[in-house]
């Protein structure tokens, strides 16, 4: 299955079209994901810090996705970055 990661914030840097797309194994959840995720920008953006994607949320249209989530049928999620500011 190929999953689209919109990116955002600080890992946007990691593709400048703005979006990653990996094959990943069906069924697979969020949290398989993340390590698959870890590992692309390790070769592909050693720039990018991985524990950036550690401490990141993975999100569909309308929701949070936690680790133990499946990835959705349709294929296409945002990875946000924690942020700060007041």
């Amino acid at each position: 299955m190929k999953v689209r990661i919109n990116l955002f914030g600080a890992l946007r840097d990691a593709d400048a079209s703005g979006y990653i797309e990996l094959e990943v194994p069906e069924p697979c959840t969020i949290g398989e994901l993340r390590e698959l995720l870890r590992d692309h920008l390790r070769t592909y953006a050693p720039h990018i810090s991985v524990g950036l994607v550690q401490r990141s949320a993975f999100a569909s249209n309308d929701e949070i996705l936690h680790n133990h989530r499946l990835l959705p049928e349709h294929g296409q999620i945002a990875i946000l970055p924690p942020v700060s500011g007041g």
